[in-house]
C-alpha cells in the first residue's frame, strides 16, 4: 500500500520520539526531538507497545486508514451542478445512474443530495406546502360556509 508522504512522516517521528524515549529521556525532551507537539503518556506507551511488536521499525507505526481516494473530482461535480441547474426536478437515483455510466463512478443517492445540498440545488426539505387552488371539484364549486352556520350541528340545543 502506498501511504503519503505526511502519514510516513508522522510514524519516522514517533519512531524518533521512542527512541528518545529508550535513550533515557523523559518525554517532553522527546517530543521536542521529535517534533511532535502533543502527546500523553499513555498514546506513548500504545505507540512503544505497537513498535516493539512490529519489530521496532517505523513501518510498524504507520497508521492503518489515512483516508480515501475521492471519486468526486471536480470534473464530475462542475458536470453534476450544471445537469442539476438545467433541470431541477432530476432526482438523485437518476444523477446516480448517469454518473455511472458517463464518468464509471458509483455514488448513492445521499451523497449526491449531500453534494448538491452543498450548492445549494436542492429542493426545501419535507413535503411540499398544499396551495390553496388543490383541492376536489366539489370543493370549488360550493362557497364555504362559515362555521357558525355548522354550530347547531357541533353542539345541540344553541341552535
Amino acid at each position: 500500500m502506498a501511504y503519503p508522504p505526511a502519514v510516513i512522516d508522522k510514524a519516522k517521528k514517533q519512531e524518533k520520539l521512542l527512541q528518545a524515549r529508550a535513550a533515557g529521556k523523559t518525554l517532553a525532551e522527546a517530543r521536542a526531538i521529535s517534533g511532535i507537539a502533543a502527546m500523553t503518556v499513555r498514546e506513548a506507551n500504545r505507540l512503544q507497545r505497537k513498535y516493539e511488536a512490529g519489530g521496532r521499525t517505523w513501518q510498524a507505526l504507520l497508521d492503518g486508514r489515512f483516508g480515501h481516494d475521492i471519486k468526486a473530482n471536480s470534473a464530475l461535480k462542475e458536470w453534476l451542478y450544471e445537469r442539476k441547474r438545467q433541470d431541477p426536478t432530476i432526482r438523485a437515483s437518476q444523477l446516480v445512474e448517469e454518473i455511472k455510466e458517463r464518468f464509471g463512478v458509483e455514488f448513492r443517492a445521499g451523497h449526491i443530495n449531500y453534494l448538491l445540498r452543498q450548492e445549494g440545488l436542492t429542493a426545501p426539505m419535507g413535503r411540499p406546502e398544499k396551495s390553496a387552488v388543490s383541492g376536489t371539484a366539489n370543493q370549488a364549486a360550493e362557497p364555504e360556509a362559515s362555521s357558525q352556520e355548522n354550530a347547531g350541528i357541533f353542539f345541540p340545543g344553541s341552535g
